[in-house]
Order: structure tokens, then C-alpha cells, then sequence
């Protein structure tokens, strides 16, 4: 199996398939993160080459995954978005179904931000240690681990609004949730002190740190399968609301949503780029290599897409919320070195 990574370290071979498809047109599905980003490309890419514009569907990165490594042919699709790495299990999936070359490219950055009601209570500030009392199902009450008994957030921080408990958190199918839980939950159990308590009870590390990502099933914690318009729809109907988004979709609705900081800053592009923002992460995109020079425009949609005019930091998807990957030049260089190669 091989995975060639699209970054300053390492090209792109650019492959060409030996069978013949039928369809005319690149097909694209995966991460509701970078469903915007790509949808703007595929526009913008129909509008200005000699090829029909890509058709982009969302569904979440694991399915669009699980859709990329379904085989090669023109009843599957080319690309796979994802707001979070490939993972092993998945790239052997991929080559059990004959997909035994995928390149990864990195477009550039994100951050995972807490948003609720413009007009609601003023949830303004949040460390990690937050959301895990909030959310989980064991926490620390008086250096015990208990079952939560927290139904509002001033039970457990008094500078929070005495409001009622209730997060909108992606569910467990999307990028969003794997870098949640990493950056937040995980870090909000150890800060807690609810990891050592776990290990000092018995618990096995790896049981420890899946315990430490479990969330309470009482109603509080809400699994959102739908895309970031579907929490946005809950918030609307509870005043209460909390929900998790991309930094994107929280700046394109400013007027319904108003954003917290995370352990003191504010998640902005500037501050994403100046990795100083607790809870980002990379976006990538991952290309079928079977399908490149058989399937039409999908090389070149691929180059379009990290071109400096389309992902650097001037173009139209950093004006949408992308933080541009400092190492985007040396990616271009090695994606224009290889496709002359091949």
C-alpha cells in the first residue's frame, strides 16, 4: 500500500491507469469541513477550465473514506475531503478494495471552535477542564471520581452563566469529533485529574484514556451525524445551546452566533496560523492515483486547488476561513516537478 503525502517533504507521482472510464467528471465526497472549500474550487474550476465543475457531497470525513476505498472504477469516486488524517485501518481497507495508491494533500488549516446564540447566555471563556465536566460521564467532585451530577455550568465554574448543560458535539463518523476529543475532552480529563484517578482505581492506561473520551448519555451531550447547518438549527431552538463548528462556518453566521475563547484566545485565522489556538487542525483532501490522467480534469483539479491563487493566503478560500499551510509553495513546486516527471 502506498500513501504519498502532498507536503513540503515529499512529491506527488502523478499516475497514469491503464483502463478506460466513461465518466467525464471528478467526483469528490467526505469531510463537511472542507465541503465548502472544495465546493468554491469546483466552481471556480468549472468556470475556468475546459472540464465540467467536480460534483462535491458531504457525509463526513469517515464515510467519504470509507466511499474512496470502496475500488477503483468510475462507480467510485476520486477524492476523499477529510478534516483529519487517513488512518491505517482505513488505507487497508483501501488496498484490500485494489486502492494501492493515495495521495494526500494538505490544503491548509482549521480551527474547531464553541459557538452558541447570539442573544443567549454569555458563554464566553473555556478551558478544556470545562467541557469535560460538563460533558462527561465520571468526573473529580471533592477528589473523588463520580458520576456527573453537574447540570449546569456554574456547578462547576462560577464564572460561567447559570445556564443548563446542553452541547451539540459532532458525532463520532466526522474529522471534527477525533480532534474534540483529542484537543478538549482528552486534555480536560487529565487536567481534571480524572485520568490519574482512573489509573490510581485499576484502570489500564489505554482503558484510562478511552474512559477519559466517553461522553454522558443523559441528554446533555447531543451526537450531531448531520452537517454544521444541522447544529446550528439545534442552537437555534435551545437558548441554551452550545455547539462545536470549523471557524469557517462560525464566521460565515456572525449574526446568529457569537464564539468563546479556549484557554484565554480567541480562535481567529492569525491566531490558527500562529498556532496559538489550542484546537486546530490540518485539512486534507486524498486522491485516488489509479484515477489521475483516466478520470478528465482530475489533475488538474487537484493542482488548482492548492494554487496560490485559490489556497494561499489571498484567495478566496482564506476569505471563507482557511488558514493557509505555510508550506503550500514548496507543495506546489513538488506537485509542478512531478507532473513534468510523469
Amino acid at each position: 500500500m502506498s500513501l504519498m503525502k502532498l507536503t513540503a517533504t515529499t512529491a506527488v507521482i502523478a499516475l497514469t491507469a491503464t483502463t478506460s472510464f466513461a465518466r467525464d467528471n471528478v467526483q469528490v465526497a467526505g469531510s463537511s469541513t472542507v465541503l465548502p472549500y472544495a465546493s468554491i474550487v469546483a466552481e471556480a474550476f468549472g468556470d475556468n477550465f475546459d472540464f465540467p465543475a467536480p460534483v462535491v457531497e458531504s457525509g463526513g470525513s469517515s464515510a467519504g473514506l470509507k466511499r474512496f476505498c470502496e475500488g477503483v472504477g468510475e462507480n467510485t469516486i476520486d477524492i476523499a475531503n477529510a478534516s483529519r488524517a487517513i488512518r491505517e485501518s482505513e488505507i487497508a481497507a483501501c488496498a484490500e478494495a485494489g486502492v494501492t495508491d493515495i495521495i494526500e494533500v494538505r490544503i491548509g488549516y482549521d480551527g474547531i471552535v464553541f459557538a452558541s446564540q447570539i442573544d443567549g447566555p454569555a458563554f464566553t471563556a473555556f478551558e478544556p477542564s470545562d467541557i469535560f465536566n460538563a460533558l462527561a460521564p465520571m468526573v473529580m467532585v471533592d477528589g473523588a471520581l463520580v458520576e456527573n451530577p453537574h447540570t449546569n455550568w456554574s456547578d462547576f465554574n462560577a464564572d460561567l452563566p447559570d445556564a443548563e448543560i446542553l452541547a451539540f458535539i459532532p458525532g463520532t463518523k466526522h474529522g471534527t469529533r477525533e480532534v474534540f476529543e483529542e484537543k478538549v475532552i482528552a486534555a480536560g480529563c487529565e487536567a481534571t485529574g480524572a485520568f490519574e484517578a482512573m489509573m490510581a482505581a485499576g484502570m489500564s492506561e489505554d482503558d484510562a484514556e478511552d474512559a477519559c473520551l466517553a461522553v454522558r448519555t443523559d441528554g446533555r451531550s447531543v451526537d450531531i451525524d448531520g452537517d454544521y447547518t444541522e447544529t446550528l438549527a439545534r442552537i437555534a431552538a435551545n437558548t441554551n445551546g452550545i455547539g462545536v463548528f470549523g471557524l469557517a462556518f462560525y464566521e460565515n453566521n456572525t449574526d446568529k452566533l457569537k464564539v468563546a475563547t479556549m484557554s484565554g484566545v480567541e480562535p481567529t485565522t492569525e491566531t490558527i496560523a500562529e498556532g496559538v489556538y489550542p484546537v486546530s487542525r490540518p485539512l486534507y483532501f486524498y486522491i485516488k492515483a489509479a484515477h489521475i490522467g483516466v478520470i478528465p480534469g482530475l489533475q488538474e483539479f487537484a493542482n488548482f486547488f492548492i494554487s496560490d491563487e485559490v489556497a494561499g493566503p489571498s484567495g478566496p478560500l482564506a476569505s471563507y476561513g482557511l488558514v493557509a499551510d505555510p508550506e503550500l509553495a514548496v507543495t506546489q513546486k513538488a506537485v509542478m516537478e512531478n507532473v513534468t516527471m510523469n
